[in-house]
């Protein structure tokens, strides 16, 4: 017992412990696992990377896009189109017993584009006809190109018939343009416009028209000589 205790020279802990094994776990062929790498997560494991990913570059565009846009309008500073109806010729407003309403209108409008190096193309024009809140008749005006610094001449003819309900405070304006033989129409253009700068053409807009009209009635002998004045319209974008 004394000669096994003095080949120890020290302290006697026990037998050594080998260390432990590293487990690799692998899924598929090659042992390549998920989290081994940042692609093997964005591919394999965590598909919302790549909608993050692509959420990143779709804000990173519109920041852009948003900064072009301003430099844009920094540079080239553009001014708002002018509408002005500079004629209207009514030959017919007649509202039957029966709430049928014959009518026939012509309306001359001015447009100006008061920009130095903006073109603006008209895709479409509509130009509706109201009495009050109802809405009476349309017609169109085919599209253009309209250049910088350009004042466009164009025309509408309103005319047919059609079932017009007018509520009461609509009755009594009619009745008081009947009897003066001028009335109150509103003109109401809706619009899609795209701009032009220099090479580059904008997204469509649809901006609103409207036009207040005071039209006296061709065939009325009770205008007292009044006389279309021109109307220039508020436009909203």
């Amino acid at each position: 017992m004394g000669d096994r205790q003095q080949g120890l020279n020290g302290a006697y802990y026990g037998p050594s412990i080998p260390p432990p094994r590293k487990v690799s776990h692998s899924h598929g062929r090659g042992g390549g696992g998920c989290c081994c790498s940042c692609l093997g997560d964005c591919l394999g494991c965590c598909g919302c990377c790549i909608l993050s990913v692509i959420f990143n570059i779709l804000i990173t565009l519109a920041i852009i896009a948003g900064i072009a846009a301003l430099i844009i309008w920094l540079i080239f500073r553009p001014n708002a189109i002018k509408f002005h109806v500079t004629d209207a010729k009514l030959t017919q407003f007649t509202l039957g017993a029966d709430n049928n309403l014959q009518y026939n209108l012509d309306l001359n409008f001015t447009i100006r584009n008061p920009n130095k190096r903006i073109g603006v193309y008209y895709d479409q024009i509509e130009v509706r006809g109201y009495y009050g809140d109802q809405r009476f008749g349309s017609g169109n005006v085919a599209p253009f190109y309209q250049g910088h610094k350009n004042t466009t001449e164009v025309g509408s003819k309103l005319v047919g018939q059609g079932l017009v309900l007018l509520n009461r405070g609509d009755r009594e304006d009619l009745d008081e343009d009947l009897k003066s033989g001028i009335y109150r129409i509103d003109a109401k253009l809706r619009l899609r416009v795209r701009f032009k700068f220099g090479l580059i053409k904008s997204w469509r807009f649809k901006p609103k028209v409207r036009c207040d009209l005071k039209v006296p009635l061709s065939s009325s002998n009770s205008t007292g000589g009044f006389q279309f004045q021109r109307t220039k319209c508020d436009i909203d974008f």
